[in-house]
């Protein structure tokens, strides 16, 4: 029997989507008069575009880390929201076009205020990133320099940040869970479940960690998949094989390395990075010495978080660049890396920034 439907008074208002603020007429530090002379600056490890990343993702080779430094939810940019409630709908196309885009080792650095993150990460969750840590960028009490009437804002001054770690949600080659395709690979081959440890060189690991379904299931390291995948197709049943295969063949350590995201933390680091805000030769000025970007990015920090998830080599998106500090931190390290900025003036000083070569041109 079909359920009745509610009277139109009672059913919940679908809310339809604002087009995005602008913030013409808030004075930003600096504005250049005039428009890029070109679209894309690039060097042997970088290209910067003026645009959106919404059109250039397709072009982009896969990521093996994105740094997402876009909306607020502060109305600080022109296109940002005006507050975190259409954070949501702004970050939507972002994430569906990084999840197409990713590998099974992409990982995801999504800068934000705390409610603006806290509002994007069902969005995030349900294009199949998978949370892993939040980082809090502690700017400390300089930040604010007793400037906050508590008074009047009623709260204790904000002095942080978030950087929230996400990686791909581990599938394997068929679609299904990982774990659970672990656990179905080893008993087609036949073999008793306790032969398992003895082919990973282990007492029980394998047993009670790598083949194990709730949630105290562990990724195997890359050795013990590779001898797990050998001792299999050597002796599980013939019509079965290959067993544990990747791409057709066997799981070698190296393709299973290449299954989940790399991770690597500096000995004594903690997800509390105490660093006050850019200052010095860093900041990026205009001639006067205005600030150009009012929340620059620390080189340093961007280089731990690229530093700690990727290999030389390998590619970073940067798909809200501000001033490029990804991208920058990026090319230090010998990575390269693909980045867009929308905002003709950011755009102009960031390229400046990346050649070496300072504006000269005056803020209008």
């Amino acid at each position: 029997m079909p359920r009745p439907r509610r009277p139109a008074s009672r059913r919940p208002a679908l809310r339809a989507r604002r087009p995005a603020p602008s913030t013409v007429g808030r004075a930003k530090p600096v504005v250049l008069r005039g428009r890029p002379r070109a679209r894309r600056w690039e060097d042997d490890l970088v290209s910067l575009h003026h645009g959106d990343a919404l059109d250039l993702y397709a072009s982009w080779p896969a990521p093996a880390a994105i740094v997402s430094d876009g909306a607020y939810g502060v109305l600080g940019f022109d296109g940002d929201t005006s507050d975190h409630l259409d954070v949501p709908a702004w970050y939507e196309p972002h994430a569906a076009a990084w999840a197409r885009a990713a590998t099974p080792a992409t990982t995801l650095w999504f800068w934000n205020s705390e409610i603006g993150w806290a509002a994007a990460h069902p969005v995030l969750e349900r294009h199949g990133w998978r949370y892993v840590a939040c980082n809090v960028w502690n700017k400390g009490r300089g930040h604010v320099a007793g400037n906050v009437n508590t008074g009047s804002i009623r709260r204790f001054p904000v002095v942080t940040e978030v950087c929230v770690q996400y990686v791909r949600a581990p599938v394997a080659p068929d679609g299904a869970p990982l774990k659970a395709w672990l656990l179905s690979e080893w008993r087609r081959t036949g073999l008793p479940l306790r032969e398992a440890n003895a082919a990973c060189g282990v007492k029980d690991a394998a047993v009670r960690k790598y083949l194990d379904q709730s949630h105290l299931w562990y990724f195997p390291p890359p050795e013990a998949m590779a001898r797990l995948a050998a001792h299999a197709n050597a002796h599980g049943r013939p019509e079965g094989r290959p067993y544990f295969a990747l791409d057709g063949a066997p799981a070698t350590a190296e393709a299973w390395a290449a299954m989940r995201a790399r991770f690597r933390c500096p000995f004594g680091v903690t997800n509390v990075w105490d660093r006050a805000p850019v200052a010095g030769p860093e900041r990026v000025r205009a001639p006067g010495g205005r600030a150009v970007h009012l929340n620059q990015k620390p080189l340093d920090l961007l280089e731990r978080i690229i530093q700690a998830s990727t290999d030389p080599g390998e590619v970073v998106w940067e798909p809200f660049g501000g001033l490029f500090t990804a991208a920058l931190a990026a090319r230090r390290l010998g990575r390269r890396a693909f980045a867009a900025e929308l905002d003709p003036t950011y755009f102009r000083f960031g390229v400046a920034r990346a050649a070496g070569t300072p504006l000269r041109s005056r803020g209008g």
